[in-house]
């Protein structure tokens, strides 16, 4: 049995795992804020308060910014302003687990990107079917355009996170993490003001949830797939995420009442396989080497 310890890959799946799980809960509660507040509000403020908590917790003020790369941390930056702005605008017109299928065409052109070798097609492969079984073909007809496309949006804005999300940056993943946010939100707080921000958002019954939305949805899966990122290939970690829209299902189906296809909960399985399988062919050609 491999000790976890002598294994970062191993170590770096369950933190994405963490930060799937972590992700797709709050996109439960950002379609419950919506039903209160404009879309990109709830982004940016997703944003602003995300970078605020991670810069507290890992003191950003002594960081050292001569040493930052601001050409990568401003791509990290962009990356991520576009993927949340795009992919909560396409939950507010699409099931939760439908949108994160149509996004996930990002990290899965990039894995698919950088097969090599037999088995990496046999998984990719198998997510691009679990992806198929997950789409309501009876009811196609009835999914907004406009959300299809804005989850395609944001899943190539997702695409960009995983290189930006490679490169150096100078400083340490947590610390890139919390400018990239900073960027996000200054991309997005200038058009969410523009548009109207209620004064509602700072009261505390209302801010409580978005302190707990900006946890769960930046803070924290952010910093985790960071880590990750630094332990895995744009391979694995575009093959590994297509967990993404399984979970994302199921939190819809459990927080939303959103209901599941025969063949969805099908495709879940599906899913799962390719990237239980991604996992245990690379952790093996790891040890052949």
């Amino acid at each position: 049995m491999p000790n976890l310890k002598n294994t970062p890959h191993v170590q770096a799946l369950f933190l994405l795992l963490i930060a799937m799980i972590s992700m797709q809960s709050s996109g439960s509660l950002a379609k419950v804020l919506f039903e209160q507040f404009p879309i990109l509000t709830v982004s940016a403020m997703r944003l602003l308060l995300g970078s605020l908590i991670l810069a507290l917790i890992f003191k950003i003020w002594q960081l050292n910014f001569k040493q930052v790369k601001w050409k990568a941390i401003i791509s990290y930056g962009l990356a991520l302003a576009g993927m949340n702005a795009l992919f909560y605008l396409s939950i507010d017109r699409l099931p939760l687990g439908i949108a994160v299928s149509f996004e996930f065409i990002g990290p899965l052109s990039v894995a698919l990107y950088h097969a090599r070798q037999k088995f990496d097609f046999v998984w990719v492969g198998l997510a691009i079917l679990g992806l198929a079984l997950l789409f309501p073909f009876e009811q196609s007809h009835s999914l907004d355009p406009i959300g299809i496309a804005l989850a395609l949006g944001a899943g190539a804005c997702w695409a960009l996170y995983i290189v930006a999300g490679q490169k150096p940056t100078g400083i340490s993943g947590n610390h890139t993490v919390c400018l990239g946010m900073f960027v996000g939100m200054l991309c997005l707080m200038p058009i969410a003001l523009f548009m109207g921000m209620p004064s509602a958002v700072f009261e505390p019954s209302n801010f409580i949830y978005f302190i707990a939305l900006a946890i769960l949805a930046s803070a924290l899966p952010f910093s985790l797939e960071m880590i990750a990122l630094r332990n895995l290939s744009a391979l694995s970690f575009g093959t590994l995420m297509s967990i993404e829209p399984a979970i994302a299902a199921l939190s819809g189906f459990i927080f939303l009442g959103e209901q599941l296809l025969w063949t969805q909960w099908l495709a879940l399985a599906t899913i799962i396989s390719a990237s239980v399988g991604c996992t245990y062919t690379t952790q093996l050609a790891r040890k052949n080497k």
